[in-house]
């Protein structure tokens, strides 16, 4: 017994010091292990060198029983939901054309700001130094020792009993100069079928990749299945073990416990915002948390605009927006990120390195976005919502079923709609579907150089204050009301109410790098040679009345401040200065056919005790977040609000 003991323990200290080693770049895995894991699918002598070794050291530490090395195929991608089926991970639906349901794990539902982190050498490399004594909100870190100490008590042995599926793919399209790569392992096969929504997977990837570098994404739901609670488990997790990681200075993303989209789906928020806004930063480009439309007008004149909203603020509405104005048409390129460079003529390009939509389910209908529920009626992958006896699914904010149709939630209980308590689909149930299939996507959404940006446009959910539409004076400014973003968001469960939170850029949670840095970033595309600079503008849909109700009607009905900004990027004079910026001049917002009236004096009102208030608490934000490393600029900005403010 104390000989097999023996053996355990210095194998398993072998695993924890090669575990150690591979948070810096562990060394090539001798030969004689390399052959120890059966390959199920594909050939790992035919991957290049580079990622063979990585995907060879990650097996040695994982324990995986197989490797699958992902294609990306129509036949693959059968065989992986088939096997999820047989599993009883997913359940297909047979109202709708290969879609599929997923019910994950209660605990295992959202992104896990808390147990997000990045790692550098210093701390200050991540977030800014708050003010003394105040708890920093823009990010989390993490020190190279207590990644290793958190990695070694995570990863080593944590696929035993379940296959390693490797997976190449690009973010934007292949061979576009925009475009970067990356490859992930996991063990969870609804990655799998969810990665091949929403990146441009399979073997072609890895021509791509040849010698040059990639993004290396470690991922595991961290419930080996000789653990005998893990066998028998529909939706395999760790919640007490959560921890998605990010080491930028070495192109590395490390998740642990999660199996929800967020947190596994490597390639979304954690490398197309976290790690690509470093990249950014270290390349002279950016990667936003945006969406990019094509706008154009009666005449055949066509603009494309990149904007910025917090969560639950509209910005898939927008980005697939039905204009109400006679002749407008809007077309989706994307719905939640923009990677934009400046090409060799100065313009502004944005691809939107995405494949799919991972999109909240409630809300959407057919009255607030047809052109999503017509995306998601095929090949999609719908999760935590409910489930109805026809076959099909339901959410809070759809149209209701038809009678005689009963509702299971998602919690698998039948649906009782009188109970107030009770919720149908969990808040951020998701549906997962390829872009492609959105109608109204822009002809060049895959273009590999990208669209030209001419506008970007901040925005916010802001009750009161707020006019419906301003333009920056300038690029400075633009970056300053950028930064000074102010969204109404639902407060913290053991409070109630609402309230307003800071969400700079909309980028908040995804920031890769020190805010204050980040803020230096793009203050400095206006020092690129021959830029040429979109506007800056920031939109407000949710202004109420004092008397109660929206004083704009929204939805299509935005197409008619687009059509303002499209004016103004054209240098049209439609527009008047005010201390937060220019508004429309009067009667130069076109209302011809608004079926609601609307008062516009209400609308664009500046009360002098709201914005002195406004002043007061983003001067506030600033010195206790950013602090030191808020640039001079934006801090000249602000100064300059309050004395415009002061003159109301």
């Amino acid at each position: 017994m104390s000989t097999i003991c023996g053996i355990l323990f210095r194998r398993c200290t072998v695993i924890i010091k090669q575990a150690h080693r591979s948070v810096h770049r562990m060394p090539p895995v001798p030969a004689q292990t390399q052959t120890s894991v059966r390959t199920l699918h594909g050939d790992l002598d035919k991957l290049q060198p580079r990622v063979r070794t990585w995907v060879e050291q990650q097996a040695r530490i994982c324990q995986p029983d197989n490797i699958h090395i992902c294609d990306g195929t129509l036949e693959e991608n059968n065989i992986i939901l088939n096997m999820l089926e047989s599993q009883k991970v997913i359940k297909k639906l047979p109202k709708y054309d290969n879609c599929w349901l997923a019910n994950t794990d209660p605990k295992d539902v959202a992104r896990v700001e808390s147990k997000t982190v990045i790692c550098t050498e210093s701390e200050r490399d991540t977030i800014p130094k708050p003010a003394e004594g105040v708890k920093g909100q823009l990010g989390h870190w993490i020190s190279p020792k207590n990644m290793e100490l958190a990695f070694e008590e995570r990863f080593p042995g944590c696929m035993r009993g379940r296959t390693m599926y490797v997976i190449p793919y690009s973010m934007g399209p292949v061979g576009s100069p925009l475009a970067k790569y990356g490859v992930q392992v996991t063990d969870s096969a609804y990655v799998v079928a969810s990665m091949r929504v929403m990146t441009r997977m399979g073997a072609n990837v890895l021509d791509a990749i040849g010698e040059d570098e990639f993004v290396k994404c470690l991922h595991s739901v961290g419930a080996p299945i000789p653990d005998s609670e893990n066998g028998t488990k529909k939706w395999p997790c760790n919640p007490k073990k959560v921890m998605i990681a990010h080491i930028p200075d070495k192109r590395e993303i490390i998740s642990f416990g999660s199996g929800y989209g967020g947190n596994s789906l490597l390639g979304k928020k954690c490398f197309a915002l976290r790690i690509a806004s470093r990249i950014g930063r270290d390349e002279g480009w950016l990667a936003e948390h945006m969406l990019i439309l094509g706008i154009t007008n009666p005449q055949g004149e066509k603009k494309y605009i990149a904007a910025a909203f917090p969560s639950a603020c509209g910005k898939t509405n927008l980005a697939m927006m039905q204009p109400t104005m006679p002749g407008w048409k809007v077309e989706c390129v994307g719905d939640d990120i923009a990677w934009m460079r400046f090409d060799d003529e100065g313009r502004l390009r944005a691809i939107n390195p995405e494949n799919g939509f991972f999109g909240v389910a409630p809300g959407t209908s057919m009255d607030t976005n047809p052109n999503a529920m017509r995306t998601i009626n095929r090949n999609t992958v719908f999760t935590n919502v409910a489930e109805t006896s026809d076959g099909g699914v339901w959410w809070e904010g759809m149209e209701k079923p038809e009678e005689g149709v009963e509702i299971t939630t998602w919690l698998g209980k039948k649906y009782d709609p009188t109970d107030k308590n009770m919720k149908a689909a969990h808040p951020n149930s998701r549906f997962c579907a390829p872009a492609a299939q959105c109608p109204i996507m822009d002809p060049a959404w895959e273009s590999p150089e990208g669209v030209p940006i001419d506008a970007i446009v901040f925005g916010g959910r802001r009750p009161k204050g707020v006019p419906l539409v301003y333009e920056a004076f300038n690029w400075t400014h633009g970056v300053f009301i950028g930064a000074a973003m102010r969204s109404e968001a639902t407060a913290a469960a053991e409070h109630k109410g609402k309230s307003i939170m800071h969400d700079p850029f909309a980028m908040r949670p995804f920031f890769g790098y020190n805010f204050g840095q980040y803020l230096s970033h793009w203050l400095s595309m206006q020092d690129r040679p021959n830029a040429k600079l979109p506007k800056v503008f920031h939109v407000n849909w949710f202004r109420k009345a004092e008397k109660g109700g929206f004083l704009w009607p929204g939805f299509g009905e935005n197409s008619r401040v687009l059509d303002w900004i499209c004016r103004r990027v054209d240098n049209e004079d439609c527009a008047q200065e005010s201390p937060i910026g220019h508004i429309p001049a009067e009667g130069s917002l076109n209302l011809e056919g608004l079926k609601e009236a609307v008062d516009m004096q209400e609308l664009f009102s500046l009360p002098r005790d709201f914005w002195t208030q406004e002043v007061k608490e983003i001067e506030k934000y600033f010195s206790q977040q950013v602090n030191d490393d808020l640039p001079n600029e934006i801090a000249n900005e602000l100064q300059k609000l309050g004395e415009r403010v002061e003159k109301l």
